[in-house]
């Protein structure tokens, strides 16, 4: 009988039941009895060189062409040897795909957080759509920056040569130590801001 949650043709369960045939001892039918056990195999339509067939058809790597041995049939610790390390294989890989769908189920976990929060944005603005009217304008920050960017650019173009990559990056590091102090930066924005400032209002 089929064993529930398996189909007949299962190559793994077939895989399975195939190793635990062959590796079941033989015996001598002439000292021990072993015909009457080569009878029960044969009854129950299998044996040990039937065994190692279905293993070199369900196993892939019995199915690629070894050059060093020509086209002879493997052997029987061969057949064993490459079903060994093609379950290894499929152990490593199942744990590499867990391993794969916990990281996704984190990403999903993150992405879901993200969504609340965008939800909660939204309806905070659906609840006070004036809100926010008042804030400074995209126009003004782009003044701000440019402003900003313009000085800088004023200290960089008088600092810099670019005569060789060994003097420009020179020049570069000594104009970043210079100009790009916080100090330097902020009496740099402080003196935008009053420029703006003058010419807004």
């Amino acid at each position: 009988m089929t064993e529930p949650g398996a189909s007949p043709e299962d190559p793994w369960v077939k895989m399975m039941r195939t190793v635990i045939t062959t590796r079941r001892p033989t015996r001598s039918p002439t000292k021990t009895g072993g015909g009457a056990h080569t009878l029960r195999l044969s009854r129950r339509g299998g044996t040990p060189s039937r065994g190692y067939d279905d293993l070199q058809t369900i196993v892939p790597t019995c199915q690629q062409q070894d050059f060093s041995i020509g086209s002879q049939k493997l052997s029987k610790a061969i057949v064993l040897q490459k079903t060994i390390d093609y379950i290894q294989f499929l152990h490593k890989e199942k744990k590499k795909q867990e391993e794969e769908v916990s990281t996704l189920r984190k990403d999903v976990t993150a992405l879901k957080i993200m969504k609340v929060n965008y939800e909660q944005i939204v309806k905070a603005h659906q609840d006070n759509p004036h809100e926010g009217e008042d804030q400074v304008s995209d126009q003004v920050k782009f003044n701000v920056f440019q402003g900003i960017m313009d000085s800088l650019f004023q200290s960089f173009n008088a600092s810099i040569s670019v005569a060789s990559f060994q003097e420009l990056s020179a020049c570069v590091f000594s104009w970043i130590e210079e100009h790009c102090k916080p100090q330097t930066l902020r009496e740099i924005v402080i003196g935008v801001l009053h420029q703006l400032k003058n010419q807004l209002y």
